[in-house]
C-alpha cells in the first residue's frame, strides 16, 4: 500500500471559510474524508502548520520513508528558502500543489523555492488539484 502524505501551510485550515470566492466553501477535513473514501488502496495522511519550521521538520520526518509528498506551502511557497532546501534535501518525491492559479494573481506568487526540487507543480483546479497530485502518483 503506497503511504502518502499532504502537508499543507499557512492559512489552509481556514479553507471553507477563507476567501471563498478563491479556495471555495469545503473544508479541508471534509475534503480529506472524501479523498481517503475514493483512493482505499491508499495510506494517505495530512498534517497542516502555520508554522514554517515545523513544516520543515513534517518533511524531513517523512522525506525519507514515505511514497509520496503532496506539498501546499501556501504563502511560503514565495518566501521560504528553508522549504526549498528541505524538499531539496530528501528523498521521497514531492508535487507541488496550489488550490488557485498563482500565475493569475498577486507578481509575488509567481515565483516558488519548491518548484525547482519539486517533481511536478498542478494548480489552478481548486481542490481537485491534490486528487491530481495523488493520481500522479499512483499512474
Amino acid at each position: 500500500m503506497k503511504k502518502l502524505i499532504i502537508i499543507n501551510g499557512p492559512n489552509l485550515n481556514l479553507l471553507g471559510k477563507r476567501e471563498t470566492n478563491i479556495y471555495g466553501n469545503m473544508s479541508f477535513t471534509d475534503f480529506f474524508e472524501s479523498i481517503v473514501k475514493k483512493f482505499p488502496d491508499l495510506h494517505l495522511e495530512h498534517f497542516q502548520s502555520n508554522i514554517e519550521g515545523e513544516l520543515i521538520d513534517k518533511l524531513q520526518e517523512v522525506g525519507f520513508g514515505y511514497d509520496g509528498i503532496i506539498l501546499n506551502a501556501a504563502a511560503y511557497t514565495h518566501t521560504s528558502i528553508g522549504i526549498g532546501d528541505a524538499v531539496k534535501a530528501i528523498e521521497t518525491p514531492v508535487v507541488e500543489v496550489h488550490i488557485s492559479n498563482t500565475f493569475s494573481r498577486e507578481d509575488f506568487r509567481h515565483q516558488s523555492f519548491i518548484s525547482p526540487n519539486a517533481q511536478g507543480i498542478i494548480l489552478g483546479f481548486g481542490l481537485q488539484s491534490y486528487e491530481l497530485a495523488i493520481q500522479s502518483f499512483i499512474a
